[in-house]
């Protein structure tokens, strides 16, 4: 049973993962740090491990053909690159949820670019997956509370959105040909290079290693050095998490894996209810409910296929 849902369990891993790390990655921008310096900390230490990983056990999987590099390309500087800081942007200008409720469109663009663009079949139960996945998200932010939304805030989420259903859609295509570790050590590398690039280390402000962070929430008045938080962000919330969704995206495709993916904002607001003290009421709880019947949809889509 639990081998015939490998691919889902690796997307949950990453789903959980990746939320958890929301919290963790707030308490460190809170603290001073630019949405492109931890960008730029989190994708080249997470490219140092990956890469030593990979070179110590299999390092001439690492070689392509010329004709691999743009895809390559693509998927650092968009599908990690652009996903990563647009997010970061996103959050800091707009609520968290409703950020995530925009980000999490990119399901949609994915089917409608197989369907109208692709020319391809897409299954009647996938619809309906993303008909009620997208409700269940609107429920989950409460959109209707009638928050002012940030210009930028917005235009940063749509981005995001749309740089996600590059990741999926090209994550699938290289995942054919291609192992998880070689996809993470190519993607990381090619990400952490571009912002090297346009914010050289050396003017990295590295007094956030040393500085004293205070937890918050529940853990109020409880402080961790900067350093113990950015490892845990390179480690658990990047390698951990973007290992899971590539190994799972390996097993299924684009649209049910950006899918699964939208049990990310639902597990953000109970990591953030739970640590952070922020509210998650029971129309939340019906909306994660939806979700999940919306997951289930197209998971049975994927299935049926």
């Amino acid at each position: 049973m639990l081998k015939s849902h490998r691919a889902e369990l690796y997307l949950l891993l990453g789903a959980v993962t990746f939320a958890f790390n929301g919290v963790v990655s707030k308490l460190v921008l809170e603290a001073g740090l630019s949405s492109w310096r931890l960008t730029e900390i989190r994708t080249t230490g997470a490219f140092l491990v990956m890469g030593l990983v990979v070179v110590l056990r299999k390092p001439r999987s690492l070689l392509i053909k010329k004709s691999e590099l743009p895809l390559l390309l693509n998927f650092g500087i968009v599908g990690i690159a652009a996903v990563q800081v647009f997010y970061f942007i996103g959050i800091k200008h707009l609520n968290v949820s409703v950020s995530l409720l925009i980000e999490f469109t990119a399901p949609i663009w994915i089917v409608l670019w197989l369907r109208f663009v692709k020319k391809k079949q897409v299954s009647p139960l996938m619809w309906w997956g993303l008909a009620l996945g997208f409700s269940g998200l609107m429920l989950v932010a409460q959109v209707w509370k009638g928050l002012t939304l940030s210009g930028i805030g917005v235009l940063a989420a749509f981005t995001d959105a749309f740089a996600l259903a590059a990741y999926f859609l090209v994550g699938e295509k290289i995942g054919k040909s291609k192992s998880s570790d070689v996809m993470m050590v190519w993607g990381l590398g090619v990400a952490g290079t571009l912002f090297a690039l346009f914010q050289p280390w050396w003017s990295y402000p590295f007094h956030i290693f040393t500085q004293r962070i205070d937890l918050q929430g529940r853990y109020a008045g409880h402080f961790l050095p900067g350093w113990v938080l950015i490892l845990w962000i390179i480690v658990m919330g990047t390698v951990v998490p973007y290992f899971g969704v590539i190994s799972g995206l390996r097993g299924l495709n684009a649209s049910t894996s950006s899918m699964i993916g939208m049990l990310e904002p639902i597990l953000a607001g109970v990591f953030a209810w739970w640590w952070l003290n922020e509210a998650f009421n029971g129309i939340q709880l019906v909306g994660a409910g939806v979700v999940l019947v919306g997951i289930y949809f197209a998971d049975r889509a994927k299935a049926s296929s």
